[in-house]
């Protein structure tokens, strides 16, 4: 059995009379993909937030590799090895994707994301380097002194996953990383996370799509209406009758 990275035991989360998350039990393994599906209003962005400390369960624990992070704020949980692709791309579109790379990097390296003056930035050229490399690994090269304003949905959604790669994260949680792409962009997206795959990154991704979660998720756990209803893997998962039923329509 593989080393677990995240462990989320019995997690509850409500807003005001809304129970959001109920009973949560999530287990991730090392070096997999571990996809987090289900209907809209789920709970699946609520239970992604709870981890990386954007809001506190109200009971119950989030632990990554040993540490509890409940009490922890982001930015000590990001320097823990935790990052984040958001459902709506967090970009700085007024800067070049190369100046957008550079300020996760240093802040991976200082602990802070304070925007310092770029002409001393690029004196620096070991994380220059390492922040063209993150670019190229997405395929944004030869785009990296373009503001990033101008990019297309898809490549702001790439720019901002070479903004969490340059960080060297132990564990990457993607929410929605296809939503609104073409089918074109969407296979681009699959294709580049194959490859972070066979790096052995740690990854937990929320997606509607199911040709994307099939395509790359080793485990599947499936949420409604806050509870986890199924965990297995995508076979189990595709002949699972709670989860035809819930959420796949009965559709294989």
């Amino acid at each position: 059995m593989k080393n677990s990275v995240l462990h989320v035991t019995d997690v509850h989360k409500s807003f005001g009379g809304l129970q959001a998350l109920s009973d949560v039990d999530l287990n991730v393994e090392e070096g997999t993909t571990h996809a987090i599906i289900g209907p809209n209003g789920a709970g699946k962005s609520t239970l992604l937030n709870v981890c990386v400390g954007r809001l506190k369960p109200d009971h119950g624990h989030v632990v990554f590799n040993g540490e509890v992070l409940d009490e922890h704020t982001p930015d000590e949980i990001n320097q823990l090895g935790v990052s984040r692709v958001f459902q709506t791309p967090e970009i700085f579109p007024d800067l070049t994707l190369l100046e957008n790379v550079l300020i996760p990097a240093f802040a991976s390296r200082d602990g802070s994301f304070s925007l310092r003056p770029f002409s001393k930035l690029r004196k620096e050229t070991e994380i220059r380097d390492r922040a063209e490399q993150a670019l190229a690994d997405v395929g944004l090269a030869a785009l990296k002194d373009r503001e990033a304003a101008a990019l297309s949905r898809g490549d702001k959604r790439r720019l901002e996953l070479a903004m969490c790669l340059i960080q060297q994260p132990k564990l990457l949680l993607l929410d929605e990383p296809t939503a609104g792409m073409s089918r074109h962009d969407t296979n681009r997206t699959v294709d580049l996370l194959k490859t972070i795959k066979a790096r052995g990154m740690t990854k937990v991704i929320i997606e509607h799509d199911m040709h994307v979660v099939f395509s790359l998720a080793d485990k599947i756990s499936v949420l409604a209406q806050g509870k986890i209803i199924a965990s297995g893997t995508p076979d189990e998962i595709k002949g699972n009758p709670k989860v035809q039923e819930a959420y796949l329509g009965g559709a294989h």
